[in-house]
């Protein structure tokens, strides 16, 4: 998921291994980037442009000028540049590297290489005697010196027919190791996150419940945040349909308060964050019916009792270096029952949303809160998309 959302340019040099460049593309566009192609002429004989760029789904791009029309807009290397967050170089061949190592400037790729101000990646690929001569072996340092991270080749059998390093990494490699690496200088990295959300419902007997309206839209969306902000996730989440990405997220599914409250009080202990979000039901019927009560034997009596308190509860057990916030949905005096809310549950930080504002709160793609912090600082959040407020959130939350 942290490639999600990403600007990736791959660069393409000449090397057989440039085979392997389509399926990168396309492993690269699965994993929620966006990639635009920058190859050297010369690497075109090794792949066609029209196969990078109908999975790429943008134009390949490897020259500066269009020759065929005199008409074209140039291919402004220091726009792309600065469009990229990642530039990825595979295969980058020896002849590229000693290019880039010296400033040499003699194609598309190698002007925005020298234009570029953002992380770039190389996955060397070569024979090995040229992968272990001296001066590749120095290129390659001065290379990393620059600040460029040089992902490992791998040793296999090579186009010359020998056996050793240089092979150039498989696309599936090359992707966990971006992953890896950028996951390493974000800003939640090795910190365990535990998110719940939904609603809960409550048995009356086999087939009705007690519940409320909300999606978990709230939750899932702080969940997805926290990925991309590099936690390991853990999300509780109460009976809801809509679609998610399980793949990052280690989901625990729940019906019930009480099933909501051990899977919470288990996965707390070892989260340094903590956001219960979930619309947690208030009340449930003191004894549940068996079967199914029949309409024809009257309105039933039904006495309820309070649930399990989950937010106070772990306010209680929670220790210094935790963080834990918590939702107060109001609907008049809001920001003194949020406030109150705050102090009385021990919490860092409250999101409070109010029942009066239209497109916030349970059902909707999008909210409006407003948050506040155990310094009594206060941040409204205007209304936008439930994603958008998630990593607002966030931020106030790393403030701390």
């Amino acid at each position: 998921m942290v490639l999600r959302g990403k600007k990736v340019i791959l660069g393409i040099s000449a090397s057989i291994a440039a085979y392997k460049s389509a399926f990168l593309v396309r492993l690269l566009v699965k994993a929620g980037a966006e990639v635009r192609v920058v190859q050297t002429p010369a690497s075109r004989d090794f792949v066609t442009p029209l196969t990078l760029s109908t999975l790429s789904r943008n134009e390949v791009l490897s020259d500066f000028t269009d020759e065929k029309d005199e008409n074209a807009v140039w291919n402004n290397h220091v726009d792309l540049a600065l469009w990229a967050d990642l530039i990825l170089i595979a295969p980058a061949t020896s002849n590229t590297m000693a290019k880039m190592a010296n400033g040499e400037c003699d194609n598309l790729l190698m002007g925005v290489y020298l234009s570029a101000k953002c992380p770039v990646y190389l996955a060397p690929a070569m024979d090995l005697d040229m992968y272990r001569h001296p001066a590749t072996r120095e290129n390659m340092e001065r290379l990393a010196s620059f600040g460029n991270v040089i992902i490992p080749a791998g040793s296999g059998e090579l186009a010359s027919g020998l056996v050793g390093e240089g092979r150039m990494a498989e696309p599936e490699e090359i992707i966990d190791f971006l992953e890896k690496h950028i996951k390493r200088s974000l800003p939640l990295h090795g910190k365990k996150v535990l998110i719940n959300g939904g609603p809960t419902y409550e048995p009356i007997d086999a087939v009705r419940f007690i519940g409320n309206h909300s999606s978990g839209k709230m939750g899932y969306a702080l969940a997805r945040s926290a990925v991309r902000l590099g936690a390991d996730v853990t999300l509780v989440m109460g009976p809801t349909h809509i679609p998610m990405q399980t793949e990052d997220l280690d989901i625990v599914r729940v019906m019930t308060t009480d099933e909501m409250d051990q899977a919470c009080v288990q996965a707390f202990h070892q989260a340094d964050i903590t956001i219960l979000s979930a619309a947690v039901s208030d009340f449930k019927p003191k004894k549940v019916a068996q079967g199914k009560l029949k309409k024809n034997e009257g309105p039933p009596s039904i006495e309820l009792e309070p649930t399990t308190d989950i937010l106070s509860g772990l306010g209680k057990i929670k220790r210094e270096n935790q963080i834990l916030v918590g939702f107060a949905l109001e609907k008049e005096n809001e920001e003194e029952y949020a406030l109150d809310k705050l102090n009385r549950k021990n919490l860092d930080l409250i999101v409070m949303n109010s029942l009066r504002d239209e497109g916030a709160g349970f059902g909707h793609d999008t909210n409006k809160v407003t948050v506040f912090n155990r310094n009594k600082k206060r941040e409204e959040i205007e209304l936008m998309s439930k994603e958008d407020v998630a990593d607002h959130i966030w931020k106030s939350i790393l403030e701390l």
